[in-house]
């Protein structure tokens, strides 16, 4: 298959160091972010769905996603298995079953454990957490510079967030410290024994839910009986607590995925799922 050349976007200012790449489909765009909240610089990966217009008049959803080193390319993605989210959101907006959106992967840093991690914790050992910073992080810097050189909705009905593993608590530490913004979440093999489990406590207190979540987890995430099923039964009991907050078949969708592993390849094979769900052309 041939990769188009990515065409040069109409921008109200010039970011730092944009660049282009060519991705299988679709178009990616690359921003150099400093971020003066974690003190550090990572890429903004920006894929454009396919009939992406520049500054005309159509507008488009954003979905957010963590590591985004590992959504697009094999060559930049961990152990060289990338998801594959340009070319499955390509699929699915040419069958009509989500609408036109924009991916926004934002990259992790050699921080990425302290930015991920809300609370001080021992498994994974981190000291010096800093991922109680990660909503304003979000807020200030990596929205404002996406709405400000494309053309995407606002509001949280048009906003998503999503990450796997580490970058699963993030997301769902996101939504609790900050109600309101995103409505819709990926939550993907989350992390959710980290400080002791503190975070389904919090889960607990919590009413703000967004309008769709899809919480997926695999059977044998790390090759261990025993820890296997401990991580299974948190997804469970974070199942229970949002259905127990009132979220239905039509606002929470659940995949425990018997044999899957803690692995880029499996978070890829549910992402279409996923998307489907969280960005269909229901609403």
């Amino acid at each position: 298959m041939s990769r188009p050349t990515a065409r040069k976007l109409k921008l109200k200012t010039k970011p730092a160091a944009t660049a282009a790449t060519p991705v299988a489909s679709g178009k990616l765009w690359l921003h150099e972010l400093r971020s003066r909240i974690f003190g550090n610089t990572r890429l903004l990966r920006v894929w454009l769905p396919p009939d992406y217009d520049g500054w005309g008049a159509t507008r488009y959803p954003v979905f957010y996603l963590n590591d985004g080193q590992n959504l697009f390319d094999p060559a930049t993605a961990y152990i060289g298995v990338d998801w594959q989210a340009g070319e499955t959101a390509t699929r699915l907006i040419a069958e009509r079953r989500i609408r036109p959106l924009i991916i926004v992967g934002i990259d992790n840093t050699k921080s990425r454990a302290e930015e991920y991690v809300p609370y001080k914790s021992k498994d994974p050992t981190v000291l010096k957490a800093k991922g109680k910073r990660y909503p304003e992080f979000l807020q200030r810097e990596v929205m404002p510079l996406i709405e400000e050189h494309y053309s995407v909705l606002k509001g949280p009905e048009d906003t998503g967030l999503g990450g796997s593993s580490l970058g699963g608590l993030i997301t769902l530490y996101t939504q609790l410290a900050a109600p309101g913004v995103f409505g819709r979440l990926l939550i993907e093999s989350p992390s959710l024994f980290v400080a002791d489990r503190r975070i389904l406590g919090e889960s607990r207190r919590f009413r703000d839910w967004p309008a769709r979540t899809f919480l997926g987890m695999g059977t044998r995430e790390v090759g261990h009986a025993e820890k296997d099923e401990r991580m299974v039964g948190d997804v469970r009991e974070l199942e229970a607590i949002l259905r127990a907050a009132g979220l239905d078949e039509q606002r929470l969708r659940v995949r425990i995925e018997e044999g899957a592993a803690h692995s880029e390849s499996a978070w890829a094979a549910r992402f279409p799922e996923a998307l489907e769900f969280l960005y269909s052309e229901r609403g």
